[in-house]
């Protein structure tokens, strides 16, 4: 603490205080003391006060800097008085550039200029409003911030103008999706998990079917085999019979139970009793499959043969009238299983086919086409039905989903067609066509030539 200087009366000169007595003198000297150490002690509680008044400003000023939020202190008119460095950094403006300049000036348009004066006017009213306003940051562009209006008060509680406390949304929103998107993978994984145990334990229900299917379907086509033996030989002995003169009894029977009708017609019917059977047979092996990973041999593939020969064995079978175009490519060789190939291209044709058909199409047709690119090859089955239903179209290759009638399809043929190509490494996908008609793009690894 500085050490006060002398009285000022104790500097007088002598000559200054004569005509004073001692008791007078006495006096005033004392008062003066008591009046100049009351200044001295006003003086050093104004320094203290005034050192407390800097750490204070030092200390909002801290708090204002480190805050991540935007601050603007306006006045009634909306001129602003005060700002943090938040603001300054969004806006890519000084404090003392911002300083006098109108709220109005930050707004990036006019519905945030609309939405401001709105919290202006309920402010009045209410201790405080949140409103949405998108700023104009550094490089011009709208930065959306939500704002929380208060009015502020000075000492007397006299409205002098208005806080605004906010965070620019983006990093909310940022957040916000990067949640969303967690919590998508969360449901999406769950819901794997999920199918994955369904998938488990329908695949043993499905094994122990196919196998209890197994045993009746091969007595079936062994009888059946039998039987076209054992009917080729009494075709030959009746024939041999027929040969020498019968009697007109057994001439008259022979027409009564139509023999002759009896011994052509018993081949077809053998041969639809094999069909059926191996349809039958093909259905468990599908479930097989579809129940157990089933490893078969791989080899190089020529595409364009597997695509004949699945039309021809469908045009053979079950669909003898459909127009199907096809034009033959370029030799293309993949690695893979011939048989599962063909066993999808077969499905994929027939599945066009009963498209078509359910559509009331009169003449049913399907254009393949095969296209070659650096790795890859596509083919792609295009036919004329009435395409898939946007339902339908993310359920498509769900084991056992189908849009056909009961006993028309078991809904395994796309699904276990889709696994297949999965395992060549490849891609299945099914669209709609714009000018009607669904797609099917089977895309698969193509070996260089």
């Amino acid at each position: 603490m500085a050490i006060a200087p002398s009285s000022p009366l104790q500097q007088l000169p002598p000559g200054e205080i004569e005509g004073l007595d001692e008791a007078t003198w006495l006096d005033v000297i004392h008062k003066m003391d008591e009046v100049y150490s009351k200044l001295v002690s006003d003086e050093i509680e104004l320094e203290e006060k005034n050192a407390q008044l800097e750490l204070s400003q030092q200390f909002i000023f801290s708090l204002l800097s480190a805050m991540s939020d935007v601050l603007i202190a306006c006045n009634q008119d909306g001129l602003i008085e005060e700002t943090n460095a938040a603001l300054c950094e969004l806006v890519g403006r000084s404090e003392e550039a911002l300083r006098g300049t109108p709220v109005l000036d930050l707004l990036a348009d006019a519905q945030s200029v609309q939405r401001w004066q709105l919290a202006m006017y309920h402010t009045e009213s209410r201790a405080g409003v949140v409103v949405e306003i998108n700023l104009r940051d550094a490089a011009g562009q709208a930065l959306p911030v939500d704002l929380n209006c208060t009015p502020r008060h000075n000492s007397t509680g006299r409205m002098v103008g208005h806080v605004l406390v906010g965070r620019p949304l983006g990093e909310l929103k940022r957040a916000y999706h990067q949640l969303r998107e967690a919590h998508e993978a969360l449901k999406l994984a769950q819901q794997q998990l999920l199918h994955s145990e369904k998938m488990a334990s329908l695949g043993r229900l499905v094994a122990g079917v196919a196998h209890e299917l197994n045993n009746p379907i091969s007595f079936v086509l062994g009888n059946v085999h039998v039987l076209q033996r054992y009917g080729a030989r009494l075709g030959r002995y009746l024939e041999a019979v027929h040969q020498v003169e019968q009697p007109e009894s057994l001439q008259a029977l022979r027409a009564e139970l139509r023999i002759d009708h009896l011994l052509k017609d018993l081949p077809s019917l053998m041969e639809g009793t094999l069909e059926g059977a191996q349809r039958t047979t093909d259905i468990v092996s599908g479930l097989k499959r579809f129940s157990t990973a089933v490893h078969e041999e791989v080899t190089q593939v020529e595409l364009n043969a597997v695509v004949e020969r699945a039309i021809l064995w469908v045009k053979k079978g079950t669909a003898p009238r459909f127009e199907i175009h096809w034009q033959r490519a370029a030799d293309c060789v993949v690695m893979g299983n011939a048989g599962q190939l063909l066993q999808v291209m077969m499905n994929l044709i027939q599945n066009a086919h009963d498209a078509a058909l359910t559509d009331g199409c009169s003449t049913p047709e399907l254009r393949i086409s095969l296209v070659l690119d650096a790795g890859r090859v596509q083919l792609r089955f295009a036919d004329n039905g009435p395409g898939i239903a946007a339902a339908h179209l993310s359920r498509i290759f769900d084991p056992f989903f189908t849009t056909k009638s009961v006993g028309k399809g078991t809904g395994l043929g796309l699904s276990i067609s889709y696994g297949i190509v999965e395992q060549h490494g490849g891609q299945l996908t099914a669209e709609n066509l714009p000018q009607g008609g669904a797609r099917f793009t089977l895309t698969l690894p193509r070996l260089a030539p």
